[in-house]
């Protein structure tokens, strides 16, 4: 399997968002993410799919898009819909009737910022998912790099300060949305796990004070997903278009805060005496199965099993050997800036 770094969830000029697909191309093959997958608001830009080269580099750029009814107020309920190729966003009234419509037309949807909390000081309300009862999801976004944001600053002079050192901000997705996810799995369904960066780049003020906030420089070297894939990208944007968005599907990926320490490498899988599973994967072993986790360098490791802790190691590996079903995922933290912070967040292997 080969590693394609991904950041997801971000904003052009089509929407809101201070940047064309070039300036996000050019931005992504500086911090050698290798996929941006850009979710304009109720917009799907045609046309915009395309490779950006700088020497031996490359960054492929696929136009997808953030959905949500604009006439709702509040407006919750985003939904982020990949792989399909028309406009679907008249359906945003009816949550159900637009995931079905995503899946019949071959595509795949995570539900955007699940929690989202309200942010006063700018006017910025909670615009949290609130459908519950909808089925046929692929999964949802747990780590928000923007929405984070509204969970730190408690005032205007916080965000200030978060404008001039957003790495202070990440911390983790939040414990709300961890746990809502966790119900979900332990429910039975399969939900995969992505991280997104939200980015839009957009240009405040506040009195003298000028600052973009933040730039997709910087959101596309913090928060993103890893998927594993069968082959490095070919060049060929329909085969390596499909070849995303099917690893995405499958679960097998994690979600790497890249900003502490590079998080590519990070492996996790189960092996029985028959059978190999990696993250996304169901595995009916006879007898018992070893679960192990590599990472790129040495952070608290939790193994996570429907929920609850069961194991923690600090070290680059884990190992554990267990016979009990359940769905086991890792969480890794590093220290970074005087504070333990979230770092892997892996997609489950499904013991059966």
């Amino acid at each position: 399997m080969h590693e394609l770094t991904i950041n997801l969830h971000m904003h052009t000029t089509y929407s809101d968002g201070s940047g064309t697909h070039a300036d996000l191309g050019r931005a992504a093959l500086k911090t050698g993410v290798d996929v941006l997958l850009v979710t304009d608001h109720n917009i799907l830009v045609q046309g915009a799919n395309e490779y950006y080269r700088d020497g031996k580099k490359r960054v492929l750029v696929l136009a997808c898009e953030e959905i949500h009814d604009q006439d709702r107020d509040p407006q919750k309920n985003h939904l982020l819909v990949f792989g399909v190729d028309r406009e679907l966003a008249p359906l945003a009234d009816n949550p159900q009737s637009l995931i079905d419509a995503v899946r019949a037309a071959g595509g795949i949807c995570f539900i955007a910022h699940p929690v989202d909390p309200a942010m006063p000081a700018f006017g910025e309300t909670d615009i949290s998912w609130v459908n519950w009862d909808v089925t046929g999801f692929t999964g949802i976004e747990l780590w928000n790099g923007f929405s984070e944001l509204k969970s730190v600053a408690k005032g205007k002079w916080d965000a200030v300060a978060y404008a001039y050192f957003p790495e202070f901000i990440p911390h983790g997705p939040l414990p709300e949305t961890l746990r809502l996810w966790d119900e979900l799995i332990a429910k039975g369904q399969r939900v995969v796990a992505v991280g997104g960066s939200d980015a839009h780049a957009q240009h405040k003020s506040l009195g003298p004070l000028h600052k973009i906030i933040f730039p997709y420089e910087y959101h596309f070297s913090t928060i993103n997903t890893h998927t594993l894939a069968p082959t490095p990208l070919t060049g060929d944007l329909i085969r390596d278009r499909k070849m995303v968005f099917d690893a995405l599907a499958s679960g097998h990926c994690f979600i790497g805060y890249d900003l502490p320490a590079p998080t590519r490498g990070f492996h996790f899988s189960a092996q029985s005496r028959d059978s190999t599973a990696i993250m996304g994967d169901e595995i009916t072993p006879a007898g018992a199965v070893t679960l192990q986790a590599k990472l790129p360098s040495a952070a608290e490791i939790r193994l996570v099993k429907n929920g609850k802790v069961v194991k923690t190691a600090h070290s680059e590996t884990l190992v554990h050997i267990t016979d009990e079903p359940g769905a086991y995922r890792i969480e890794a933290y590093k220290r970074y800036l005087g504070k333990l912070r979230g770092w892997i967040f892996s997609n489950p292997v499904y013991v059966k």
